[in-house]
């Protein structure tokens, strides 16, 4: 049975006991059900069929961020139990794009580390085919909605590993296939969003780009500075990508988040932008809500439309705020103090395995039709990487 079988059809009969996770509540005449017995959230029959029946790609989604969780998986995640396996099936999410900030003190640091987070991560798939499938091509992605398994696309939060524009083919092959040119701080590519002194791309950073667009990997700028953000959107001959982001005016000025002009930009280059409910880039008022981070959605749709809107959450299933307490004061410590951190990281209304959901529901309490909504959840995306990758 496909993981879509867990859904509105098989509630239709009844009630539904998915493994740990307590899926029950038949559909009944009211036309909203509770898909969850862990929560009393209750969706409309037009969300259920929306996330169901799209594919869900999440442009930032992590395997985990709780080192405990890890741990207890193991190297190879041969520690997954049948409940951890139903959390990502009943998410409704296909895809997770499972990019992390790797680096090092030097150039070949970055390179070594990043081979070992690559290998890593092919190890898991290889090992765990059960659970996971390695995206690689458009062809993957139209398949992983129905093959009972959950899609691992790899992608990098920084380019330090590449050395020359060879390292870019070299990580091609071993199935990278989205890179930040910078994460917050400096490379030899461009500038991070947090950076003393806003430059912009490189020499060298243009033959990395250029490469990238040769053998079909995605340039993505989530982090990087205002000009080196700039810059990617008139170097890259493809699509420009913010796969985690948000905006820059409802944020309160956030480096982390995007100006209306590079927004425009980045569209005008075919590019998707997926916004993410980290709190400090949603916004500075308390409390922080589901409806603030629905404002970000709206304002990138009446800015340049629809079609370049998607998700990009920037956690795992479960959140920054459910870490371990160290782990998560050493996380704190490690940015700058720009990054304004508050008490909570998440917000609550999507910070859950069922997130897709209460987005979906989002989107039609705000008036987007069943075509724009299958887009923000995964069709935009899945239409740039088209244009990206290739055949």
């Amino acid at each position: 049975m496909s993981r879509r079988d867990l859904s509105r059809r098989s509630l239709l009969k009844g009630a539904v006991g998915a493994v740990g996770l307590g899926m029950v509540a038949p559909f009944v005449s009211t036309g909203r059900h509770q898909l969850f017995a862990w929560s009393p959230q209750e969706y409309s029959t037009r969300c259920i069929d929306l996330v169901e029946g799209s594919l869900v790609i999440d442009m930032l989604g992590l395997l985990s961020l709780n080192g405990e969780t890890e741990q207890r998986w193991g190297p190879g995640f041969d520690g997954m139990t049948a409940e951890d396996i139903e959390h990502f099936k009943a998410s409704g999410i296909d895809v997770f794009h499972i990019a992390s900030g790797v680096g090092g003190v030097t150039q070949q640091d970055a390179y070594q580390n990043c081979l070992a987070f690559v290998s890593q991560y092919n190890s898991i798939v290889a090992n765990r085919p059960d659970v996971f499938m390695r995206i690689d091509s458009v062809t993957d992605l139209a398949a992983v909605h129905d093959s009972d398994r959950t899609g691992v696309l790899i992608g990098i939060q920084d380019s330090s590993h590449f050395r020359n524009p060879n390292d870019v083919n070299t990580f091609h092959a071993l199935g990278q296939r989205v890179s930040q040119l910078t994460y917050n701080s400096r490379n030899l590519i461009g500038n991070g969003s947090t950076e003393r002194i806003d430059g912009g791309i490189s020499d060298f950073g243009v033959r990395i780009v250029e490469r990238m667009n040769e053998v079909g990997m995605a340039v993505d700028v989530s982090h990087s500075g205002d000009q080196t953000t700039l810059d990617a959107c008139e170097v890259s001959v493809k699509p420009v990508l913010f796969t985690h982001s948000n905006v820059r005016d409802l944020a309160a000025g956030h480096p982390r988040c995007k100006t209306d002009e590079a927004i425009r930009r980045m569209a005008a280059t075919g590019g998707v932008m997926g916004i993410t409910g980290v709190r400090m880039f949603v916004t500075t008022e308390e409390p922080t809500t589901i409806e603030h981070y629905m404002d970000h959605f709206d304002h990138v749709r009446d800015l340049v439309g629809v079609e370049h809107l998607g998700i990009g959450s920037d956690i795992d299933l479960f959140g920054y705020d459910d870490m371990p307490a160290d782990a998560y004061a050493a996380l704190k410590a490690n940015y700058k103090g720009s990054y304004a951190f508050r008490d909570k990281i998440d917000i609550d209304e999507v910070a859950h395995p069922k997130r897709m959901f209460d987005v979906a529901e989002g989107l039609i309490q705000r008036g987007y039709t069943d075509e724009h909504i299958r887009g923000i959840l995964g069709g935009n995306f899945q239409r740039v990487f088209g244009e990206i990758w290739g055949a």
